[in-house]
């Protein structure tokens, strides 16, 4: 991380699509073309990368893949401060290929105010969703100027849930006392394994819907022309559906969009990844052993934390 550093050592790659993709086309025109259809080929691709060069169009591609903490976000804030001290803020643009069903409150709230610096520093964003976009994910997209989904991906849900389970009857049954201490009348409305007084109850519910009206108040924000008391019931819609409620703009896969662009803009992606550790470079029987129970060591400890976590809002639709 630029501002962050991260106890282990991440990297971006950066891939030129236009070339990656010229090498290839070349590659199979030289299979399946004769000399005149190649040579025509060749021509073209010269003339579109000379028209790039005198328009200097470019495009920056992040992308952004979301679990419930939205851990994404790490890699995302270091890509976009990248791209806002190099990029030229209206001239060049940024594609963000998303992907998630929303989760806690705070990561999303810190995710969806990484993309909207980009659009307050004068950047035209584009958002794809070719999956999902729901929840704490449509909360990132609808910052973007233009969202772009594939015909089938689920958008909206714009809603708060939260969810925990109460072991204060079982613990009665085993006659165990759960004591819980405050100080503040409401430093804890429900419990996990405490009795849970009706007090508390609606206090929580009161918290949710503060939640859920700073969800709103913030899409309508960002998508004036979307009717968000229509659409703010905890809903989430597909394709042509969503367009109609003005959720999103364009039905179309990321793929699609990015190959669209290439002919006039120079597309770059920018990739994050954690830098192998020498035991990894090594192949070190070791490291392929751990890399075997860590995600199972993670699991647990990530099953946890949502244990403990449970009872903080979340945008997240637990349909999806």
């Amino acid at each position: 991380m630029l501002f962050h550093v991260p106890r282990q050592p991440s990297e971006i790659r950066i891939r030129h699509l236009n070339a990656r993709l010229a090498q290839q086309q070349q590659q199979l025109a030289q299979t399946i073309f004769d000399k005149t259809e190649l040579r025509h080929l060749l021509k073209r691709l010269s003339r579109e990368h000379k028209q790039r060069q005198k328009d200097g169009k470019r495009v920056f591609v992040l992308d952004f893949n979301g679990d419930m903490q939205a851990s994404a976000v790490n890699t995302l804030r270091e890509e976009i401060t990248l791209v806002l001290s190099m990029a030229r803020a209206g001239r060049d643009g940024v594609v963000i290929r998303l992907e998630s069903p929303g989760g806690l409150v705070h990561g999303y709230g810190l995710a969806a105010a990484q993309v909207a610096r980009l659009r307050e520093a004068g950047f035209k964003v584009t958002i794809c969703v070719d999956k999902v976009a729901a929840s704490g994910g449509y909360m990132m997209a609808c910052i973007a100027d233009q969202i772009i989904t594939a015909p089938f991906a689920v958008v909206g849900s714009i809603g708060v849930v939260a969810q925990m389970p109460n072991f204060h009857k079982l613990l009665q049954h085993l006659k165990v006392d759960f004591d819980v201490y405050t100080a503040g009348q409401y430093k804890r409305t429900v419990t996990m394994f405490g009795e849970n007084s009706e007090d508390g109850k609606a206090k929580f519910e009161e918290e949710l819907q503060q939640t859920h009206a700073l969800f709103k108040h913030f899409v309508e924000k960002y998508r004036p022309q979307l009717n968000v008391e229509q659409v703010a019931t905890g809903e989430h819609w597909y394709g042509e559906d969503a367009v109609k409620l003005k959720l999103v703009d364009q039905l179309q896969t990321s793929d699609a969009y990015l190959l669209s662009l290439l002919p006039t803009h120079d597309v770059y992606v920018l990739q994050s990844r954690q830098k192998p550790t020498v035991a990894e470079k090594l192949g070190l029987a070791a490291s392929v052993a751990l890399k075997e129970v860590l995600p199972v060591i993670e699991g647990s400890l990530q099953q946890g934390f949502a244990q403990l976590a449970s009872k903080i809002p979340a945008f997240r639709d637990p349909n999806v």
